[in-house]
């Protein structure tokens, strides 16, 4: 596995993947020393994600094309799947989630595996919120997430509204 560190507007990334693709985007990664055994420092293998993010938060890409290996469980990953289809600028809540993916009543464990998303950013579980317009959990803080959904123009205004028209 390479990892690599990278600097955005959220803060300081943990990028970390291998052949098979990346398996992990995470903010406010732990001391260095917390890496697991077996990890080399990338030469150029995460760069194309850097990129992607780079012009991500510039505002010139709404949609990333790398190869993703998430780990998880069966549920997770078909979850993670119905994240990745959430348009740009737009959101949804678990209720909804759970709906797109056959399991209506799955909504805790919709939101046990949005919160368990390996992949911030990438995979945008920062597009997931409460059925009532509000800015529920993230992992990164509901700070990161209110800036995620400005830069793609969900949210809008001073007052935090977020923009659930059509497009």
């Amino acid at each position: 596995m390479y990892y690599r560190y990278h600097d955005s507007p959220l803060g300081r990334l943990l990028l970390a993947g291998d052949e098979q693709g990346l398996h992990l985007l995470h903010m406010d990664p732990a001391d260095p020393g917390q890496l697991a055994p077996g990890w080399h420092q990338a030469a150029g293998q995460l760069d194309e994600a850097v990129r992607q993010l780079d012009a991500y938060f510039a505002g010139r890409r709404q949609r990333f094309d790398l190869r993703l290996a998430p780990q998880g469980t069966a549920f997770q990953r078909e979850v993670w799947a119905a994240l990745l289809e959430i348009p740009y600028g737009r959101t949804t809540c678990y209720a909804e989630l759970a709906q797109r993916i056959g399991r209506p009543k799955a909504m805790r464990a919709v939101g046990a595996a949005n919160g368990a998303n390996p992949i911030a950013v990438i995979i945008p579980c920062h597009r997931v919120i409460g059925r009532d317009g509000s800015l529920t959990g993230y992992a990164g803080g509901l700070a990161r997430k209110e800036l995620l959904l400005r830069l793609e123009g969900a949210l809008l205004g001073e007052s935090g509204e977020l923009d659930l028209a059509p497009r």
